[in-house]
């Protein structure tokens, strides 16, 4: 494998799947079934899962709900996600652990780096949620940081586009793929790949991110296998 620890970022919306909102089980457990399989090789999983499918706490804001009460409504729906992906993870035969920047001890861990460590080392799934416990930080800012934390390879961003392109590919025909590209040019160009504070967080610990479809079966595992799949971002 060509990555031995991998910090998956998946976004809420996601979940979806063909859904205006909420969880769709048959999205759930491809992904459970695409995680199994990197398991299986020996890979070590971090899960960082964003809450948009269920609450942002950005729109909240804009709809005159006090900022930090909607991010911390925010961070609950991660952790309701993770709840989801825990139970369809553990479904299909996965050791997992989900730990919470929330401490709410009835139903995840808090999360403690040394422990994430050793349940990685031991074979399980670590799953994060809560955020980063703090408002104003978004999932990417906590996916990062959870990432430096264990010494994750890797952040693998998975979205609903195949890598990183000139302009945004659902609305620009002529928009062209990059299959890599560094951090400066993709700041220079002003291109989208994660939010201002995670994004130099990831380039200031030099931790490379991949951006892929993850809704195209077997991709996971092509990219922890070290096919050029995506888009690269690195120094």
């Amino acid at each position: 494998m060509h990555y031995k620890r991998i910090l998956l970022k998946l976004s809420g919306e996601a979940l979806m799947g063909e859904q205006q909102y909420g969880i769709d089980a048959k999205r759930l457990d491809e992904y459970a079934d695409e995680i199994k399989s990197v398991v299986e090789k020996g890979v070590e999983v971090a899960i960082v899962i964003g809450g948009g499918n269920i609450f942002r706490g950005l729109s909240g804001a804009s709809q005159g709900m006090d900022r930090v009460q909607g991010d911390h409504m925010g961070m609950l729906a991660t952790v309701i996600n993770g709840l989801a992906l825990q139970s369809a993870l553990e479904l299909n035969g996965v050791q997992t652990r989900l730990q919470s920047a929330i401490k709410i001890n009835e139903v995840a861990e808090p999360f403690i780096r040394r422990r994430a460590i050793r349940h990685l080392e031991k074979g399980r799934v670590v799953i994060f949620g809560g955020g980063t416990g703090n408002p104003y930080f978004t999932t990417d800012s906590a996916a990062v940081l959870r990432a430096i934390e264990i010494k994750a390879d890797v952040i693998l961003k998975g979205t609903r586009v195949d890598g990183i392109y000139t302009s945004d590919p659902e609305k620009d025909k002529n928009a062209t793929k990059f299959d890599s590209i560094s951090f400066n040019d993709v700041l220079s160009k002003g291109l989208k790949v994660m939010d201002t504070t995670a994004f130099t967080l990831s380039q200031e610990n030099e931790l490379p991110i991949v951006v892929f479809d993850m809704n195209t079966r077997g991709n996971l595992m092509k990219i922890v296998s070290g096919e050029n799949i995506g888009t690269v971002v690195n120094v």
